[in-house]
């Protein structure tokens, strides 16, 4: 591995955990909120869950380097993306480029947290 693919795979690493912690820092802020509405704490569930089971999978990539573990990571990926898309039809399309913005965010934020499991998972031992 030479240090251009360390310097990706450790960059992608960092930018997962940043995003899972800030995941769990939303669900924390949401569900300690006197004024949160249910939906909104319910949702708040599930993005903190999504980032614990990230990390989770994220050191279990890179301890034990199984390939289905991008898969796995894919298949949370994917039911918090679609918690997502309810929860944004649910509260209506106010403002469209900002609800395009976000979805797009989110897309781009799951497609590296992948990324980095997957090439955790392919890294080798040089």
């Amino acid at each position: 591995m030479n240090i251009q693919e360390k310097l990706l795979l450790y960059g992608f690493i960092t930018f997962s955990v940043i995003s899972s912690f800030l995941f769990v820092f939303y669900a924390v802020t949401v569900n300690f909120s006197s004024d949160a509405s249910q939906w909104l704490k319910t949702f708040s569930y599930v993005a903190g869950g999504y980032g614990l089971f990230n990390i989770y999978i994220l050191s279990w990539a890179w301890r034990s380097r199984v390939e289905w573990a991008s898969k796995v990571n894919m298949v949370i990926a994917a039911c918090f993306f679609g918690v997502f898309i309810m929860d944004t039809i649910r509260e209506g399309f106010s403002g469209g480029m900002t609800t395009i913005g976000s979805v797009l965010g989110l897309v781009f934020i799951l497609l590296i947290n992948w990324f980095a499991v997957k090439k955790s998972c392919q890294r080798n031992n040089d």
